[in-house]
Order: structure tokens, then C-alpha cells, then sequence
């Protein structure tokens, strides 16, 4: 068998060597996992964008013989609404304190940080891609709440998930019922008795017992009521009109009539009449006729059984949703008895059949050839990119020493290959081993400043008057980061003009109830409700139609305030002077200005300098 082609099935990762731990993008992988227990996957849909993990369900030959893998899509934190992210956080933190178990207290910043890239979400969007885009395989579980979260931290290309999300209606819902593990789940276990000692619990209470083993009547005496329990039971079927159309046969009849849940009636019949035969028998047959004990199998229409089997295929065991989309008008309960009813027909067995052999038919291998390098990559001085695996033991230096540029994410300076991240304008860059963590885990292996910051919040900046003095990266959530270049640094943003239109300032004055600016500018980050002032707007502006809104008061000219003071002399207060021995000198505060040679662009200025009196001298006598 040829190198390239590798077969596959449930233990195809042994044979697997080449891609166990799969390097940069510009090595090759040979091979593709089929549905099984490694069918976690790395698929890549862009050259500078992480890799898209997805689930493998089959993998398909097209007309044109190229192969194709039919997927299950899967998300990472990044690729979800930070309210979606919020609520899944705060859901999680009231789970955790509820059962007063601390999951992230012994962990760092970093490996908190590490962690939210290891988080994926489920999803039932299935899409189909080229084989030839698969760059490794990883691995998924169902996060385990009673194993420590270190477990994913400490292996390789290792993922987990708890929540599922609908893409469609952008939500996040429990993939399965939440395991209850605590105290407060758990039975409490009573003391051990001493030899001798008699429990003193009340078994009715805790029990309800429904056969006596010690009863008087032999196995062959129970055995023949049970005989005729059938015989009722196939009866009563015959009189029914229902099950007459669904078991037309006498054969048929008597198989349902056989069924667990009349042999079940028949015996709980029989102990709560003190095992007495003539008195059981009457109970089965009374004046109305004979009992009919039916389970979920007959109660369930032959449309029902399809509708199921179509769901099942769908979303395999997933009741909730079978429930929710296919047969919203019958019980969980219902279902799952159904289901499990179901696995005993010749029915079951005959899809279990035709899957075997279609899996048998399906593609078990593909060939997968070398891939280019990533574009991404920084050429070396000579034009050539680096090697994607360099020697071990060899030293590198950096392509270009007189950029000193360090890696965004572990600021290292040297590595065997640089890419290039980010924006273009940014001029970021990333090492080798931070590139390959991006690809496969979508984030940065170390935490920026401001997720420090979310992280592990000082006292300090609680306080609403430190905070107010912080800078305005750390406010606005901006990387603040030292790379040893001043292009790296937070360039300013660009100046724009807010142009007020004439109908907003006419909305000012007819909505100024529903807008309350002067509330409005102390909360700066809370939203306005622009529709409802746009209601209102409407309503006053068809009221306001005929009458003109009236406008400010002007300002009246000089000189007729000068005249209405002429008019209106306003009376002077008398004066209590006090007697010259008590009289005090009068003092005169000297007004003078600063020394302006050492003013800073920051400083303020007074009055004298905006008006150009750089020598104006004042006194003011009381």
C-alpha cells in the first residue's frame, strides 16, 4: 500500500504518524478521518483566519471526482455575540456558585485565558467542504463537571463544549440535561446499624411494594393466570374497532397482547387481591368487558412512527428536539418509552442492516495532496520564505534587525518564521509557535492588557475617580502593547463633523419630555429610545403643524436695557459706616501675572493672555 494512502476506520489513528501532531499550514496531511471516534477535524477557509473545526459526518465523491466531507459545524467564542457570550458566562458563574464549587480558583490569568479558547458550541448546521482544505485532526467532548478543567489545558488539540447554538436565531441552549452532581442531588446515606440493632424507618414510606414473593400460589398456577390474562387481552382487541384496523390478524393480536404491559396488569392485579384467583379473573373481565391494556407501540399511529423515524435519523437521540420539531403533542415520556419499544422490532434491525451495508459501500480513504505554503508568510532577506520546521539546536536571527519588531503575542524576537497578522496597516507579526496556536485555538496564547484587566480587576479601578484617569485604550478595550516600534502604537482616530439637521433641533424642543438631555448627557453610554421619540415626534409635529413653535427669547439691543435703566434707577441700600476707630485700612489685592517664559502647551491660560495683555496689572480694593 502506497504511502499516501492510508485506510481508514474506527482505528485508523494508529496508522496515522504524519499527521499526530500536525505542524504549520505549509506541511501536508495525508489523510482524512471517516465518521468514527477521531472524526474532529481542522478545516482552513482562509489563510490569515483560524482553523474551523468541524465534525465529519461522511465523505462523498462528486461528479468531478473530487471528495467532499459532509460536516457538522462547530463555533468558537469569537465567532459569537458577546451578549450571547455574557449570558452563557453568567449562567455558568450562577451554576458554579449554586454548587459552591470553585472550577477556575487555582488557575491563572493565562491559563483562564488559554481556557476560553479551548470552548466551543455546538451546532445542528451541517455544510459541506473540499476535502483538500482539512489541515489536522482535534478532539471535542462534552464538558465533564466533575474533571478538572486542567485536563484540556494539559493535551494537544483537545476541545470541549456545553451549550449549543442556533445560527439562524442566534441562541444558546443546553446540548443535554445537565448532570447533577452536589449534595443537594445526592440521597443521604444513614449511618451504618450495630449487629443487633433494628431499623426503626417506616418501609411504607420509602417503598411501595408491589409483589410478594412468599405468596400461596405455585409458579404453574401464576403461569396459567397469566395464560389467560392473554386470552383476555387478545379478546379485547378483537372487540376493539382500533386495534382491529392495526392488528387485522388473530397472529398479530395475540403478539400485542403478550406484550409486558399486560403481563405487568395481570400481576399487579393479582396482588392487590391477595393472590385469589376467582377474584383477579372478575377484575379482568367486568361488566363492561374485558380489559385492554395498551402500551405506547399500539398507541402510536402508523404516520407517528414515520414522523419518528425521521427525526431520529435527523437528530439522533436528541428527545428535545425530536419533541420540539416533529411531535410537539406528545411527552418526553412518551418518546423515550417509544424509542426503546422501538430497538425490539424487526423494523430496527432492518435499518440497522441497511446502515451497515451503506457504510460499507462509502468512501473509507482519499488522498489528500501537498498544499502551498501560507501566504502569510514573511520572506527572508533573500526573497525566500523561512523553513516551516527549522533544525533543532540551529540559531536564528531575525530577518530584519533594524525593525526589532517582537511577536504580538509572547514578544519574542527571534523565531524561524515570522507571519504577518492583523491588519496591514498595523504591521503586527507572529512567531511560529504563536502563528500555529492562533490557526488551531483562535486567539493569542498570551492575555493583552485588557483582558488582564477583566481578568484580575484591581480595587483601584473600581473606584469611579481612579477610573476616570485611566487611559483611554485601557477604557475603550484596546491593546496596549510595547513592541519596540512607534508604529505599533495606537495611532489617533479621525477627526469628523456632526452635522445637527434642522429637524432634530425642531425634535429637541417638541420632545424635550421624552429626550431629558440634561439626564441624557450625565449617562453618555446609556441608549436613547430613538424610536419613541420619533413617535412622539410624529404625533406633536401634525399638532404643531398650524401654530409655529416658539423660539428662544432674543437678546434686546444695549441701548434699550441703557434706557430702562434711565427709566428705573434702582434704589441704593444705606450704608452703616463705622466709626474711624474701628475702621480698618483698606487693603488692595495685587492682581499680576504669571511668568509666561516657562508656560506648557497644557497649562491654562487667564483671561490677560487671550486677550494679548501680557503687562496689565490690576488692583481691586474692597
Amino acid at each position: 500500500m502506497p504511502e499516501e494512502w492510508v485506510p481508514l476506520g474506527r482505528d485508523y489513528f494508529k496508522l496515522l504518524p504524519a499527521i499526530q501532531k500536525t505542524s504549520d499550514i505549509g506541511s501536508p496531511a495525508r489523510a482524512v478521518p471517516a465518521r468514527g471516534e477521531t472524526d474532529y477535524v481542522y478545516f482552513e477557509n482562509s489563510s490569515s483566519n483560524p482553523y474551523l473545526i468541524r465534525r465529519i459526518e461522511e465523505l462523498n465523491k462528486t461528479a468531478t471526482g473530487n471528495v467532499e466531507a459532509k460536516v457538522v459545524c462547530f463555533y468558537r467564542r469569537r465567532d459569537i455575540s458577546n451578549t450571547l457570550i455574557m449570558l452563557a458566562d453568567k449562567h455558568a458563574k450562577e451554576i458554579e456558585e449554586e454548587s459552591e464549587t470553585t472550577i477556575e480558583a487555582d488557575l491563572t490569568d493565562k491559563q483562564k485565558h488559554q481556557l476560553k479558547h479551548r470552548e466551543l458550541f455546538l451546532s445542528r448546521q451541517y455544510e459541506s467542504l473540499p476535502a483538500t482544505h482539512i489541515r489536522g485532526k482535534c478532539s471535542v467532548a462534552l464538558l465533564n463537571e466533575t474533571e478538572s478543567v486542567l485536563s484540556y489545558l494539559d493535551k494537544e488539540d483537545t476541545f470541549f463544549y456545553s451549550l449549543v447554538y442556533d445560527p439562524s436565531v442566534k441562541t444558546l441552549l443546553a446540548d443535554k440535561g445537565e448532570i447533577r452532581v452536589g449534595p443537594r442531588y445526592q440521597a443521604d446515606i444513614p449511618e451504618m446499624l450495630l449487629e443487633g440493632e433494628s431499623d426503626e424507618r417506616e418501609q411504607s414510606k420509602l417503598e411501595v411494594k408491589v409483589w410478594d414473593p412468599n405468596s400461596p400460589l405455585t409458579d404453574r398456577q401464576i403461569d396459567q393466570f397469566l395464560v389467560v390474562a392473554r386470552a383476555v387481552g387478545t379478546f379485547a382487541r378483537a372487540l376493539d374497532c382500533s386495534s382491529s384496523v392495526r392488528q387485522p390478524s388473530l397472529h398479530m393480536s395475540a403478539a400485542a397482547a403478550s406484550r409486558d404491559i399486560t403481563l405487568f396488569h395481570a400481576m399487579d392485579t393479582l396482588y392487590r387481591h391477595s393472590y385469589d384467583l376467582s377474584s383477579a379473573i372478575s377484575v379482568l373481565v367486568p361488566l363492561g368487558g374485558p380489559v385492554l391494556c395498551r402500551d405506547e407501540m399500539e398507541e402510536w399511529s402508523a404516520s407517528e412512527a414515520s414522523l419518528f423515524e425521521e427525526a431520529l435519523e435527523k437528530y439522533g437521540k436528541d428527545f428535545n428536539d425530536i419533541r420540539q420539531d416533529f411531535l410537539p403533542w406528545k411527552s418526553l415520556t412518551s418518546i423515550i418509552e417509544y424509542y426503546y419499544m422501538w430497538k425490539t422490532t424487526d423494523r430496527y434491525v432492518q435499518q440497522k442492516r441497511l446502515k451497515a451495508a451503506e457504510a460499507e459501500s462509502k468512501l473509507k480513504q482519499v488522498y489528500i495532496p501537498t498544499y502551498k505554503p501560507n501566504p502569510n508568510q514573511i520572506s527572508t532577506s533573500n526573497g525566500k520564505p523561512g523553513a516551516v520546521n527549522g533544525a533543532v539546536g540551529t540559531t536564528f536571527q531575525p530577518q530584519n534587525p533594524l525593525l526589532g519588531r517582537a511577536c504580538e503575542s509572547c514578544y519574542a524576537t527571534q523565531s524561524h518564521q515570522w507571519y504577518s497578522w492583523g491588519p496591514p496597516n498595523m504591521q503586527c507579526r507572529l512567531c511560529a509557535t504563536c502563528w500555529l496556536y492562533w490557526k488551531k485555538y483562535g486567539g493569542l496564547k498570551m492575555p493583552t492588557q485588557s483582558e488582564e484587566e477583566k481578568l484580575s480587576p484591581s480595587p483601584a479601578a473600581e473606584d469611579p475617580r481612579v477610573r476616570s484617569h485611566m487611559s483611554r485604550q485601557a477604557m475603550q478595550g484596546m491593546p496596549v502593547r510595547n513592541t519596540g516600534s512607534p508604529k505599533s502604537a495606537v495611532k489617533t482616530r479621525q477627526a469628523f463633523f456632526l452635522h445637527t439637521t434642522y429637524f432634530t433641533k425642531f425634535a429637541r424642543q417638541v420632545c424635550k419630555n421624552t429626550l431629558r438631555l440634561r439626564q441624557a448627557a450625565r449617562r453618555p453610554f446609556v441608549p436613547i429610545n430613538y424610536a419613541a421619540i420619533r413617535a412622539e415626534y410624529a404625533d406633536r409635529h401634525a399638532e404643531l403643524s398650524g401654530s409655529p413653535l416658539k423660539s428662544k427669547s432674543t437678546r434686546k439691543p444695549l441701548a434699550c436695557i441703557i434706557g430702562y435703566l434711565e427709566i428705573h434707577p434702582s434704589k441704593k441700600p444705606n450704608v452703616i459706616r463705622s466709626t474711624p476707630s474701628l475702621q480698618t485700612p483698606t487693603t488692595k489685592r495685587m492682581l499680576t501675572t504669571p511668568n509666561h517664559t516657562s508656560l506648557s502647551i497644557l497649562g491654562k491660560r487667564n483671561y490677560s493672555h487671550h486677550n494679548g495683555l501680557d503687562e496689565l496689572t490690576c488692583c481691586v480694593s474692597d
